[in-house]
């Protein structure tokens, strides 16, 4: 498809939106409307097969996100949003490099609640910030697996009252490897299936 190949080509020298500049931040938008004009999956929320599994970051506005780039002597490394649709949850796993052997992770649990057919709302649950060797990171998988299995990791392990800590993303445009999010705050995200 001739408009989800020219997403990618615009997205693709960004470093998940870090180095755009205004004028590919704006090209890149109206790409990915044009995208969301050929949305193959018209009730995202019913398509378990293709919403579950685990995404990977490919381009954001999200402030939130983009901003841990800037920390003192840190690098942002990958981003992944794991969805498990069987148990409502969703696990966004951001991996942060700098010294050797500091290499740290920032991750937040919740649950999401259909309330439209493409719109969540997200409750966040559990914040996990910590370094990567002390927690035993090695992959997304292993490391959501512990989470549900209830393990307390070292660092910072909190939990998050839901009631003030909250959001919706409607999913505009999802297919057997991309996705497009939407979220309350006006960020948008381009995820790709691994």
């Amino acid at each position: 498809m001739i408009e989800k190949a020219a997403l990618i080509n615009a997205i693709a020298l960004t470093n998940r939106g870090l180095l755009a500049t205004q004028s590919e931040k704006q090209a890149i938008l109206a790409a990915i409307a044009n995208l969301e004009d050929f949305n193959p999956t018209p009730h995202p929320l019913e398509a378990n097969n293709l919403l579950n599994g685990n995404w990977r970051l490919l381009y954001t506005t999200s402030k939130a996100l983009l901003n841990l780039d800037r920390l003192p002597l840190c690098k942002l490394g990958q981003i992944y949003q794991c969805i498990r649709v069987e148990t409502t949850s969703v696990y966004n796993i951001a991996e942060i490099y700098g010294l050797p052997y500091l290499e740290g992770l920032v991750s937040v649990a919740a649950k999401f609640e259909p309330v439209s057919d493409r719109r969540v709302q997200v409750k966040f649950e559990r914040s996990i910030i910590g370094l990567q060797r002390l927690i035993e990171y090695n992959s997304p998988v292993t490391f959501i697996q512990q989470i549900e299995a209830g393990r307390k990791f070292p660092g910072i392990d909190v939990a998050i009252n839901s009631d003030k800590q909250q959001g919706w993303l409607d999913i505009t445009y999802i297919d057997n490897d991309l996705r497009i999010g939407r979220g309350n705050e006006g960020s948008v995200f381009v995820l790709s299936k691994t």
